[in-house]
């Protein structure tokens, strides 16, 4: 023993335990790699939780139902609380902390969970009430059975938006502390009790015991994991409608427009069910392939962005405005890259991924190669899902949130004919690509706005490691896919994994070839902190 630490406990293993230890402060850097490692972790287990749905209601009109029921809680949280409320709060509360003003940071804190607590119980009791009416004009391609059923899992599923937007305010407390292990604990909960509603009451609820298990999900992970950690920080709460209190008007003018404004974004999964109501499987199908192109979304741009936001909000509020401008850029750039080079290996490997993944039970070939199309097309625009979180968190981080959402409005707004047009022309696949064109004219038009208000340069990208990473990324895919055709698929997983192993191997050669050829900067890029 030294110093009460076991002998056998060795200066690396400490530094592991320590990076994993709930109080540990974190860098942008490990904030980012543990946010990655658990995000990681959780759409393992939301690959479970979609596998264990494609097994055992496959891709169905009460499977259909179901992802459809999620949709007005979601439109409920994003009307009343802004979907994204907490990354307002994150930046009044940063700047309180670096201002040591705890006690008004403490009291924004009790406002406005208050308030808007009280806001979204008087929200889902209406919306309890007009459930039926939402359902029959969203999905109008619906039996009524369907629409029954629908409406039947929206109900259950409803409240929860109460415990989510409680459990988002309070991890964003977490996050401003550089506490991030407790916010990134939050899905995994949730995941796994969907898992559990299913395997516990599956055979007597139905489809139902997801939705029960997601609702008992929220309460466990989103709201009571974050709530533990934030008493164990001595983060206080006491009820206050103080709504004439200075800091809660500021967040409220901060949260207007993401109030107001649908960025495409939330709105590209409502779109997606809107249109293909109509089929029988089609939305089901849909929210598989986009469950797991989620995947990646979530390892390199939801986690770099949440990692990002405190770091962001505070070299803004410390005016460092050279080094914020070098840091967005310099995230961007590696996430993007990153994204380019992983496209194409997705691109290539979709059929055989898709079937390995879903197919068993009552999910079929036939569906794994429909979904797989789905994939492939939802794979094109990764580049732009991870860049554009990172841009917008950019003008979050200055505290101006109605610029980047009237433009996503004004993109949204302008995407519904291309959807819609798309659709009738290229059935389901073309949503698919409509949702590439959306995403992509969003990204775009945010990284020009920060480019004109002289925020974030474009010439502070590595254009040139990014063209180099663009042409290995199509090159690299190309190769793959070839090789995956040379195995023939035919429903057996010993084809799924041949094809899938050879067509892995032939990308991760011809990448690494292509970064030595070319000379790419990149990974040592990545290897940087």
């Amino acid at each position: 023993m030294h110093g009460g630490i076991p002998r056998c406990v060795t200066l690396p293993t400490m530094r592991l335990l320590r990076f994993f230890r709930p109080s540990h402060q974190h860098t942008a850097f490990s904030a980012t790699v543990l946010l990655m490692s658990t995000i990681t972790l959780s759409r393992v287990i939301g690959y479970v939780r979609e596998a264990y749905i494609a097994y055992a209601f496959g891709a169905g009109q009460q499977t259909d139902a179901y992802v459809a029921a999620f949709t007005l809680p979601d439109w409920l949280n994003y009307i009343v609380a802004g979907g994204t409320a907490s990354i307002t709060f994150i930046s009044i509360y940063s700047r309180f902390l670096a201002e040591k003003r705890e006690q008004d940071a403490q009291k924004t804190f009790s406002i406005i969970i208050t308030v808007m607590t009280t806001a979204l119980v008087v929200g889902t009791i209406i919306a309890e009430i007009f459930t039926p009416q939402f359902a029959g004009w969203m999905f109008h391609g619906f039996t009524p059975q369907q629409l029954e059923l629908c409406v039947h899992l929206t109900r259950i599923l409803l409240p929860a938006q109460i415990f989510f937007y409680v459990g988002g305010i309070v991890s964003a407390v977490l996050l401003s502390h550089r506490l991030f292990l407790f916010p990134a604990l939050g899905p995994l909960l949730y995941n796994v009790f969907i898992i559990g509603g299913g395997v516990v009451a599956g055979r007597h609820l139905g489809i139902a015991s997801l939705a029960y298990g997601a609702l008992f999900g929220s309460v466990a992970g989103p709201f009571l994991i974050n709530a533990i950690g934030a008493a164990k920080i001595g983060t206080g709460y006491r009820p206050l409608f103080d709504i004439g209190n200075p800091s809660f008007r500021q967040w409220v003018r901060l949260s207007i427009p993401l109030m107001l404004g649908v960025s495409l974004v939330t709105a590209d999964d409502w779109i997606l069910r809107y249109f293909a109501s109509s089929g029988i499987g089609d939305i089901a199908r849909l929210n598989y392939a986009k469950r797991l192109f989620a995947v990646p979304i979530a390892i390199l741009g939801q986690a770099t962005g949440q990692a990002s936001l405190p770091f962001f909000s505070r070299l803004w509020g410390e005016r460092k405005h050279e080094e914020f401008a070098a840091t967005v850029n310099g995230s961007v750039y590696r996430i993007t890259a990153a994204s380019l080079l992983l496209t194409g290996w997705m691109m290539a490997i979709a059929l055989p991924l898709i079937d390995l993944v879903y197919r068993r039970g009552h999910f079929t070939f036939a569906d794994s190669q429909s979904t797989a199309i789905y994939f492939f097309w939802f794979s094109l625009s990764l580049a732009m899902w991870s860049a554009q979180a990172l841009y917008a968190r950019a003008f979050y981080a200055s505290s101006n949130t109605i610029t980047p959402m009237v433009a996503s409005s004004l993109i949204t707004l302008a995407s519904l004919p291309i959807y819609s047009l798309l659709f009738r022309t290229l059935s389901v696949t073309g949503l698919a690509v409509a949702s590439d064109i959306g995403i992509t004219a969003n990204a775009v038009a945010i990284a020009a706005l920060l480019h004109i208000r002289g925020m974030v340069s474009f010439s502070g990208l590595n254009w040139k490691e990014l063209g180099k990473t663009a042409l290995i990324g199509i090159v690299s895919g190309g190769l793959s896919y070839e090789v995956t055709r040379t195995v023939a698929l035919d429903g057996s997983r010993r084809a799924d994994l041949l094809s899938l192993a050879l067509g892995t191997l032939t990308w991760a050669a011809a990448v690494a070839a292509g970064l030595w050829l070319l000379r790419s900067e990149l990974p040592g890029d990545l290897r940087r902190r």
